[in-house]
């Protein structure tokens, strides 16, 4: 079973009017307990596009747009991903992606390597989440403690990673600093489920 750790940095939170700048995954054999493979790509993207990006977004993983004129087309990213894929046998029932915030990353990771594309070539649709897991751990630590949660509760990864001694993520954002520190956060929680 592998777990694909993946994170992507945008021009914004919308995916019908942003795009992805910055892609990365690790790739985990769950019960060998060993990293299989990791990739990492810019990608680069017209000016009209980055022209278009939400400031905050940008502020936060920090990129110019002259990081990403060094990328690599989205068509070329997309073709090394499916070949990098097929050569570890990535296929539903076999994998599953594992992202802090799923939904925002799906949407963005659609648009490097289509969900048409994905169905073709039998690739998992499961997007599982840290903060879920961490919610698991939570209910099991009440239920050791006569069912006592706390009455608020912090979901984002740098919360999730202080609770463990895990210091936060590296700013300005980068995808594979991301998926380092999920990584780190999910050895972390499952550790103790």
């Amino acid at each position: 079973m592998y777990a694909i750790f993946l994170d992507i940095e945008t021009t914004g939170l919308n995916p019908f009017q942003h795009r992805p700048i910055d892609l990365a995954y690790l790739i985990y054999d769950i019960r060998k307990e060993r990293r299989l493979a990791k990739y990492q790509q810019i990608i680069w993207q017209p000016k009209e596009v980055w022209e278009q990006g939400d400031p905050v977004s940008i502020e936060i993983n920090g990129y110019e747009y002259r990081d990403l004129e060094k990328g690599r087309k989205v068509e070329d990213i997309s073709r090394e991903i499916v070949g990098h894929f097929k050569e570890i046998g990535i296929q539903r029932g076999k994998a599953f992606f594992l992202c802090q915030n799923p939904a925002f990353d799906r949407a963005f990771f659609d648009q490097i390597v289509p969900v048409y594309t994905q169905e073709a070539l039998n690739w998992p649709y499961h997007w599982l989440d840290l903060a879920s897991m961490y919610w698991a751990f939570l209910l099991k630590e009440a239920n050791g403690d006569h069912g006592v949660l706390p009455d608020s509760i912090n979901l984002s990864k740098n919360a999730i990673g202080k609770q463990f001694g895990i210091e936060k993520e590296a700013e300005p954002h980068r995808a594979m600093n991301g998926v380092e520190h999920l990584f780190r956060c999910y050895q972390a929680v499952t550790e103790r489920l």
